[in-house]
């Protein structure tokens, strides 16, 4: 029944909305989901379909072409033979024939009645030969990674030198398996103990997550949950939505109570607020951010969580009341970056992302770190971090930073790489001013 409420309808709305909008899919999705009031499975399914197809765009447009004269349909019709493809080859706990009827009766009823009889013929073909199918998949993803795991050529050539194939393969495949929920403990309001209590009694099935440069209680995965938005223990700040990866760098700062922070690229706001926490409240964070609707989130996220400390505002912008320090005590430079390090949580980054990107943006990440290096105290922390991958980005940006800062060491640095920590991909690089004890 197509009512407003079928999942599958809904995914190929959100599918058609983003070719059109510009939009990132994710936030379409949340936008659609939020007011579909969907049952919890069927909510499940629209995410995985909407998802599920973009992330194996490539792989399902390769199908597509091998049935139909032109390569390339109509967007929304496009979208539709992607809809039945992937439930057909990617989603084994759908029936087949369920998923040919179900898309068949989208396009009559999306606007397709015309072509329903020639998206009908596409899929019962494949059904017809689905073993080979599968077989011609698995096959592509030795012979063809880029075309198999459905990434930019480029960007998988890229990763074959820096990784080797094996590695490879392996990242690909993590950036193609659903992101887990994780959770970081705000022990600003609560302990691991007492919060564990309360998911108990909020139906939360959860997990410690740690690492080593976690430690324990500090991060959870949350497994099964009823709505976030529902749940007072988020609504009240008892902990944060972050993964374990985006914990490093504040834990590499070090920061003590009672001293001066500037997080120069601050929102959403996870990183100083879990400074905050990290601080004891105790201290001045100056939270900055270029986009000054960027800044509401972080407001808003330190007041749920009782980051008092956190002080939010455009670079450059001085508050009378309370002006800014001439120097700070330790500053994190979150960069800007080609986030390849978060590929499987951002499904529309792959089709987005360009070489000359990298190197745009590695212009814009030397000028911050500059730009902060006039802003450290002698012998202050200097924090880089970044969620990319990429060397251009990250060891190779910091030597040139070095070599253009001799006042500066690099104390330690570390990238971590989801195929071997089991986390996003992160960089951080702790570098120390001149005049340290």
């Amino acid at each position: 029944m197509l009512n407003g409420k079928n999942p599958r309808q809904i995914a190929a709305r959100v599918l058609s909305q983003r070719l059109t909008s510009g939009e990132f899919t994710e936030n379409l999705l949340e936008v659609a989901l939020a007011t579909a009031r969907l049952e919890a499975a069927d909510r499940g399914l629209c995410h995985e379909l909407v998802c599920g197809v973009v992330r194996w765009q490539a792989a399902l447009d390769c199908l597509i072409a091998r049935k139909t004269v032109r390569p390339q349909q109509k967007s929304a019709l496009q979208n539709l033979l992607r809809l039945g493809l992937y439930q057909i080859f990617w989603l084994d706990r759908i029936p087949p024939h369920a998923a040919v009827h179900e898309t068949v009766e989208l396009a009559k009823h999306g606007g397709f009645g015309a072509q329903a009889g020639f998206i009908n013929a596409v899929l019962r073909g494949y059904l017809r030969e689905s073993d080979a199918i599968r077989k011609i998949l698995a096959d592509l993803k030795i012979s063809k990674p880029a075309l198999g795991y459905s990434h930019p050529e480029w960007l998988v050539d890229k990763w074959l030198r820096q990784f080797g194939p094996d590695d490879t393969r392996r990242l690909l495949e993590w950036n193609n398996t659903p992101p887990p929920t994780f959770a970081r403990v705000n022990t600003l309001k609560v302990d691991a103990a007492k919060l564990q209590e309360i998911w108990q009694a909020e139906k939360v099935e959860f997990a410690p997550a740690p690492h080593d440069w976690t430690g324990e209680d500090l991060a959870f995965e949350l497994r099964s949950h009823p709505a976030l938005n529902t749940l007072p223990s988020f609504r009240d700040g008892y902990f944060y939505l972050q993964d374990p990866s985006t914990l490093l760098a504040p834990l590499q700062m070090g920061a003590q109570p009672g001293e001066v922070v500037l997080d120069l690229c601050a929102a959403p706001g996870g990183k100083c607020t879990f400074l905050a926490q990290r601080m004891n409240n105790a201290g001045r964070i100056i939270a900055q951010d270029i986009a000054a609707e960027r800044l509401k989130l972080i407001r808003e996220n330190c007041q749920r969580l009782g980051a008092s400390m956190v002080e939010p505002g455009l670079p450059g912008v001085i508050n009378p009341l309370r002006p800014p320090p001439e120097a700070f005590d330790r500053i994190l430079v979150d960069a800007p970056c080609s986030n390849t390090g978060v590929m499987r949580r951002r499904v529309d980054l792959r089709w987005r992302i360009e070489a000359a990107e990298i190197t745009r943006l590695r212009a814009t990440q030397l000028e911050l770190l500059h730009k902060a290096a006039l802003q450290l105290k002698p012998g202050g922390v200097l924090v880089y971090s970044t969620c990319s991958l990429e060397p251009d980005e990250n060891a190779e940006l910091v030597k040139a930073f070095l070599a253009e800062q001799p006042g500066f060491r690099l104390e330690s640095e570390r990238q971590l790489l989801p195929f071997k920590d089991g986390v996003d991909g992160a960089y951080v690089a702790v570098l120390r001013s001149a005049g340290a004890a």
